[in-house]
């Protein structure tokens, strides 16, 4: 990503697991995201009173296809 792209949150996690898993998923279809949170997930690798959340931002660009992607992945899974 390049400092003059502008980001959107596209949705949020409650661990650094579930956060690598939709990384992983939205690059293998070419889009890049970018993870944040309050807390060093490397110190604090937990969740409490919403600390733990993990927020991921894509290009605002790409946030409609990877909103379907998350959306049609998760529906996938449910099943």
């Amino acid at each position: 990503m390049r400092k003059d792209d502008k980001l959107k949150q596209v949705c949020s996690v409650w661990g650094m697991a579930e956060a690598e898993v939709i990384k992983s998923l939205l690059g293998s279809y070419g889009i890049k995201c970018l993870l944040r949170s309050h807390v060093v997930q490397s110190v604090h690798p937990f969740s409490m009173d919403g600390l733990g959340e993990l927020k991921i931002f894509v290009n605002e660009k790409d946030y409609d296809r990877a909103k379907k992607i998350i959306s049609e992945h998760l529906n996938r899974d449910s099943k």
